[in-house]
């Protein structure tokens, strides 16, 4: 998930920069200063979408869902992995090559932490610094300019109280201080320049307290340490500081008449003359930049004509059409970075409980359902909501959709091999319903799909609603850690409605298939149940058991999960169902019993 925030986060970023540069070539001096130095708090936003826990809203009712972040190949083999716990619980696991970013998404995800250090620790070192030169400065005994720092402020209508200083290590004016604002001037300023040119650079740093700019700051630098890794970004900071220089320009002359103009755009020019060293302090707001800089605000000045209507309208038009650029890039995101859908489970008084000492180590889930009492009772509900992919327990599904399509009958269900040697001795001969069930043979479902086509499958997902009903992954593997996904809760309401028929299936088949579904029978009553693991590489990272148990006095249906990166198989799942079970003195497992199947 790390991986796909990383690459949204790029490629959206990389694109609002596009877009705000496209719009300033597009416009030209037909936008205010101020305007294009507000475009670029578009991109603060777009570079906080991959941020926020979006992907937490429902949005796939109204926009397209993403497939996983496990990507699909067209290869696939089989793993000759069995676990024997039990007379029937040995894992035919069918292994799928997938695309797989979780180590990848990790090694990205520490080394984003480290830069993050290293440049949160850069950004601490020079606020240190700030702050040494803030105490070593000095009070200004110069009267005149005391007294017009004090009428620059009530000119702007500025009451705080504002601290002014000047430091022999600062060569350009500078403004900075989060909680309480400092204006550190050059020392012997008032030596080297005339008082209008002082007015007029403390107009500058004023209009830089007035417009929050010195917060500003931090903001930016906060996202900068985050976005260490986009030189765009970067770029895109130094392009934003600009601007908002020349808008603390435009800001200055709107104040001033047309005759200091020239007065204004002298004193920069005479800092240039006198202080050819540009400092470069973050955090903090300078008179004076770099020479390529300075070129560019002189021209603007030069350019200065006031902030005309039409180009307050074109600012407005264009901060609405980046407003529904940045809106749209909301919902993909939340859909892209978010391979997981959740069902949304509504009963009203569940039990949860925890069975996490039953789980071992294990991450995962387990769903009760008793009939007679009507009655939930869930361990971790937020991954008994998780849809994940159902693996083999889906098996018995495909069998009920095949026996309803005629492709197979109660008494006709064979298959013939097709003579391709698979890794378990079970699977290479012929099978029916019941053999294939016990032995889980993959390829015996595989060819029932065929058969029964992709568009009567689609057809039966969605009049029985099993989960997401995804059928993208393709008619072979769609249920293979592929497209189609269901939750525990979902597969426990789904075999209680096909065991009391509520979708109307023929009754025989019903019947027929819970024959083949039986896995014990002892006096606590019987075990029905399909086990499944996800195999993905090689590795078992998906174990599920669902099924039923038919007691003297009631019908309890069940499913579980678990999940690992390796070693999670449907057997274990089965063992984890059966100690809860007898702990809750519903069914006492036997070791013998009498179907195999996985």
């Amino acid at each position: 998930m790390f991986f796909l925030l990383m690459v949204l986060s790029i490629v959206f970023s990389t694109a609002t920069i596009a877009m705000i540069l496209l719009i300033r070539r597009f416009y030209g001096n037909k936008l205010t200063a101020k305007w294009k130095y507000y475009m670029w708090f578009f991109l603060l936003i777009s570079l906080t979408i991959p941020l926020l826990p979006i992907q937490y809203i429902d949005w796939k009712h109204s926009v397209p869902q993403a497939n996983n972040s496990i990507m699909n190949t067209s290869q696939h083999s089989e793993t000759s992995t069995s676990v024997n716990n039990g007379n029937w619980m040995n894992d035919f696991s069918y292994s799928v090559n997938r695309l797989d970013f979780t180590i990848l998404s990790e090694i990205i995800f520490y080394g984003w932490m480290i830069g993050m250090v290293f440049f949160g620790v850069f950004a601490i070192l020079a606020q240190v610094r700030i702050h040494r030169i803030k105490n070593a400065s000095t009070t200004i005994e110069n009267q005149d300019v005391r007294r017009l720092f004090a009428r620059c402020k009530k000119s702007l209508g500025i009451t705080q109280d504002l601290v002014m200083k000047e430091s022999s290590v600062v060569t350009s004016p500078t403004t900075f201080g989060f909680f309480k604002t400092y204006i550190l001037l050059p020392n012997d300023l008032d030596k080297s320049f005339s008082m209008r040119e002082i007015e007029l650079i403390l107009l500058h740093e004023l209009h830089h307290y007035k417009s929050k700019h010195v917060h500003v700051n931090y903001i930016f630098l906060v996202y900068q340490i985050m976005y260490w890794f986009h030189p765009l970004v970067w770029w895109a900071f130094k392009e934003m500081k600009l601007d908002r220089e020349i808008a603390c320009d435009a800001a200055v002359l709107h104040t001033l008449d047309r005759q200091s103009y020239k007065d204004y755009g002298n004193t920069l020019i005479n800092f240039a003359h006198r202080y050819a060293r540009f400092s470069s302090f973050h955090l903090t707001n300078q008179f004076f930049g770099s020479k390529t800089h300075l070129k560019k605000r002189i021209i603007n000045i030069a350019d200065y004509n006031g902030d005309s209507l039409p180009k307050k309208r074109k600012g407005i038009i264009t901060c609405i059409f980046l407003s529904i650029v940045i809106t749209i890039q909301v919902p993909v995101t939340a859909v892209t970075a978010e391979p997981n859908d959740y069902y949304d489970f509504d009963d009203d008084q569940p039990v949860y409980e925890d069975f996490s000492d039953d789980f071992g180590g294990y991450d995962g889930s387990f769903v009760l359902y008793s009939m007679q009492n009507e009655q939930y009772h869930i361990h971790n509900e937020e991954k008994g909501t998780l849809r994940m992919s159902p693996n083999s327990t889906y098996k018995p599904f495909s069998a009920l959709f095949a026996l309803e399509q005629n492709v197979i009958s109660i008494d006709h269900s064979t298959l013939n091999w097709n003579g391709q040697p698979y890794a378990y001795n079970e699977w290479n001969r012929d099978q029916d319903l019941p053999s294939a069930m016990q032995h889980s043979v993959t390829w015996y479902f595989q060819e029932l799909d065929k058969q029964v086509n992709e568009e009567n499958i689609q057809s039966f997902l969605e009049k029985v609603d099993y989960g997401n009903h995804d059928l993208s992954g393709g008619i072979e593997e769609y249920w293979l850690e592929s497209s189609l996904e269901i939750s525990l809760i979902e597969q426990v309401q789904l075999l209680q409605d096909v065991y009391t028929n509520q979708f109307e299936f023929e009754e025989e088949h019903i019947q027929f298939l819970k024959d083949v579904m039986i896995l014990e029978e002892n006096d606590s009553g019987t075990l029905y149940g399909k086990t499944g693991t996800g195999n993905i590489n090689g590795k078992h990272r998906n174990g599920l058991f669902i099924g039923f148990v038919e007691t003297s006095n009631d019908t309890f249906f069940f499913a579980t999960n678990i999940e690992e990166n390796d070693h999670a198989t449907g057997s274990k799942a089965a063992e984890i169902t059966l100690d809860i079970l007898n702990q809750k003195n519903i069914y006492h497992h036997r070791k013998e019993g009498k179907q195999n199947d996985t």
